[in-house]
C-alpha cells in the first residue's frame, strides 16, 4: 500500500543527505499518516487533513 494522504494526495519527499565529504544519499521524508473512521469507511489522511477536518467541523453552541 502507497503512503499516500486519500483526502489530498500528499506523498513522501525525496532529497539527499549531504556528507562531510559532500557525497549526496537519497533519503525520504514520509508524511504522518494515521487512519480515520469516516462515514463511509476507514481511510489513511494526513495530520494537516485531520486538523483541518477538525477546525472547521461545526462546533455546538454554548448558552
Amino acid at each position: 500500500m502507497a503512503k499516500v494522504c486519500d483526502s489530498c494526495g500528499r506523498r513522501a519527499l525525496r532529497g539527499n543527505s549531504r556528507s562531510h565529504s559532500n557525497i549526496a544519499t537519497v533519503r525520504h521524508q514520509q508524511i504522518n499518516l494515521q487512519w480515520r473512521r469516516l462515514p463511509g469507511g476507514r481511510r489513511r489522511l494526513c495530520v494537516n487533513c485531520i486538523k483541518t477536518m477538525h477546525r472547521d467541523a461545526p462546533r455546538p453552541k454554548t448558552a
